[in-house]
């Protein structure tokens, strides 16, 4: 029989939200376990591409009591750096979190919520899901796609560009994600860059500063029923870091429409022109990670979580981890692989019992 064990929330995931909302449970007296997936500290940021770096300063990509410190000769930090942050991060406040612990659901049971995992079971008044969406990249469905006999690969599993010197590559994907990981594969192989509509980079002096600035105005104009300003959506798509505006200026950057289908050897568009591909690289974005709250059955006809704002509307479930201010398909700030959703792919699910402040 599973053993159970007892505490007022449980936080699923150990990235950077799972440790923010770690922080200000401590701070509150909170009794609380992280439960983390990964053997690791440093959530998705240890599994990125080599080359990727925030678009954001470090001062600017902080966690709650804590700023990020600078990294030496970079004002973007590296991917690895964000990860021994968010290591210090977890030491520095004592964090309790257990690893490599899997969440498979959360059920109802009485008046509290039952956290299953692969080794012993929680009972909770509170759960915050912080899970991300790293661990659920999206495919879309084009035709073919079992057709192509190349390689095929998702955002996640891309790495670096020497992995695919002197080869034909398609690159699908109009954001930060695709344009970055195009950049990277623009000098030494045979590139295509595919984006379903032409690409929208931002003005060059625009990073994540200006973003966090946009996304805080739309949201305070919608909170006092002023006019949409349009938040990031309306800045652009592509965040012009260094070596997307390199290759960019280069002209090494053009992009293609979306092709209509994948054919054995690359792709193909609707007038029957093709183009001879090795591997194609799917920078498609990604879906929340919501599976282990599938039990709670939250989502409605259509699939989504529902929602008010960024917060979901079912009882007892309030939004935790992003909004829908996140930048379309990329990385920066402390958000790997973010996308705009229509749902919430974080969710603080509460029994009828509240903890406090929780």
């Amino acid at each position: 029989m599973t053993s159970v064990r007892r505490t007022q929330v449980v936080i699923v995931g150990g990235g950077q939200s799972g440790l923010a909302a770690g922080y200000h449970l401590r701070r509150l007296g909170v009794d609380f376990v992280i439960l983390d997936a990964q053997a690791t500290p440093g959530g998705a940021w240890q599994h990125t591409w080599d080359s990727l770096h925030l678009f954001s300063p470090a001062a600017f990509s902080s966690l709650p009591g804590r700023l990020m410190p600078p990294q030496p000769g970079q004002e973007y930090p590296e991917a690895g750096h964000v990860v021994t942050y968010l290591r210090d991060y977890e030491k520095r406040y004592e964090l309790p979190i257990e690893r490599p612990v899997r969440v498979s659901g959360v059920h109802r049971e009485g008046r509290l919520l039952r956290v299953e995992t692969d080794s012993v079971a929680w009972h909770a008044q509170a759960v915050i899901s912080a899970t991300g969406s790293w661990w659920r990249p999206f495919l879309p469905a084009v035709a073919g796609r079992e057709d192509f006999d190349g390689q095929q690969l998702h955002t996640v599993e891309y790495r670096r560009p020497q992995d695919f010197a002197g080869r034909r590559v398609v690159v699908v994907g109009g954001g930060n994600s695709g344009s970055q990981i195009a950049a990277d594969l623009a000098y030494d192989t045979q590139l295509t860059w595919a984006t379903q509509r032409p690409p929208r980079f931002l003005a060059d002096d625009i990073d994540g500063r200006a973003l966090f600035d946009a996304a805080t105005a739309r949201r305070r104009a919608l909170d006092e029923g002023r006019t949409d300003t349009g938040g990031v959506a309306s800045l652009g798509d592509i965040v012009a870091v260094p070596p997307v505006r390199e290759a960019r200026d280069r002209g090494l950057l053009e992009a293609a429409p979306m092709f209509s289908r994948l054919v054995p050897g690359g792709v193909q568009w609707a007038d029957g022109i093709r183009a001879e591909a090795d591997a194609i690289i799917w920078c498609t974005g990604f879906r929340p990670a919501l599976s282990h709250l599938a039990p709670l059955q939250l989502r409605g006809l259509r699939g989504h979580i529902a929602t008010k704002g960024t917060h979901p509307s079912a009882r007892h479930v309030a939004g935790a981890g992003r909004g829908r201010w996140a930048v379309a398909g990329g990385a920066g700030g402390l958000h790997p692989g973010r996308r705009r959703t229509g749902g919430a792919d974080g969710a603080v699910t509460g029994s009828d019992r509240p903890s406090r402040g929780a």
